[in-house]
């Protein structure tokens, strides 16, 4: 499945997405590290049409010191989906990063979602986590299986000093008291995974998403770390093409994960 990049004019911002795909959209938002694909998302667009945006301020976007927290980034993302004319509602996948962005998005326009992704979420962390700045260190603790990373030329320094700023400025606290009190309020049916390696956002904080989400499902992915979808591609894309087809009806996928070693 080829991906297409195209630019939206929305809320100030000139936004950077690639889609491609028929079907429903999914709308899909990145983590700390910025836009980047990989074959789940291939996978997906098979069923959907999957639009994948770069908030600004990531990637080549001139530096974003206009959005003032990550719940004004949100809306500045619903606008860009709005500019796309993809229609009145649309599901949304977020990770890591954009998993947070996701939620807010979610609390502020809940009648826009018919379901929600959270994939590694960093809505909750434990408290003085910090993401390695050695690049060895950091494959290390993002990635189980490395060798499944889809080539890429790395990006520059400056690009990642512009957007750990940009990240450590929104980001917010470990725990989001105003976050998590909207979280109770969220009935929008929601899939929250976590792999079983994962350092960064280990699967242990997943018990607080079905305590603070009314419709929220959790599901542990086995052998993979903070990267769900490079280092289980085949097992992330069908659980969540499976969830969104059923959505408040999802308990487990239909067919074994273990097809997926």
């Amino acid at each position: 499945m080829s991906f297409v990049e195209h630019t939206v004019t929305a809320d100030g911002f000139d936004i950077r997405y690639v889609a491609a795909g028929d079907g429903p959209p999914l709308v899909c938002l990145h983590g700390a590290g910025g836009l980047r694909l990989s074959r789940a998302h291939e996978l997906l667009a098979r069923t959907h049409r999957v639009i994948a945006f770069e908030a600004p301020g990531f990637g080549e976007s001139p530096a974003n010191e206009r959005s003032a927290s990550l719940r004004e980034l949100a809306a500045t993302m619903l606008a860009g989906v709005d500019a796309l004319g993809v229609g009145d509602t649309f599901d949304l996948c977020g990770t890591s990063f954009g998993a947070k962005l996701a939620l807010w998005l979610a609390i502020d326009a809940p009648d826009r979602l018919g379901a929600l992704v959270l994939a590694s979420p960093a809505a909750i962390r434990l408290p003085g986590t910090r993401p390695p700045e050695d690049p060895a260190e950091m494959m290390a603790i993002l990635y189980q299986h490395p060798e499944r990373v889809p080539p890429s030329a790395p990006p520059s320094p400056e690009v990642v000093a512009k957007q750990l700023t940009l990240v450590e400025r929104l980001i917010g606290p470990a725990r989001d008291e105003e976050l998590e009190t909207a979280m109770r309020t969220l009935t929008v049916p929601t899939l929250v995974m976590f792999g079983t390696e994962d350092r960064l956002t280990p699967p242990e904080l997943g018990r607080h998403y079905p305590e603070l989400l009314p419709h929220a499902h959790l599901v542990l992915i086995y052998d993979a770390a903070h990267a769900l979808d490079v280092d289980r591609p085949e097992a992330f894309a069908a659980l969540v093409a499976d969830f969104l087809e059923q959505r408040g009806q999802f308990v487990v996928r239909r067919t074994s994960g273990l097809l997926y070693p």
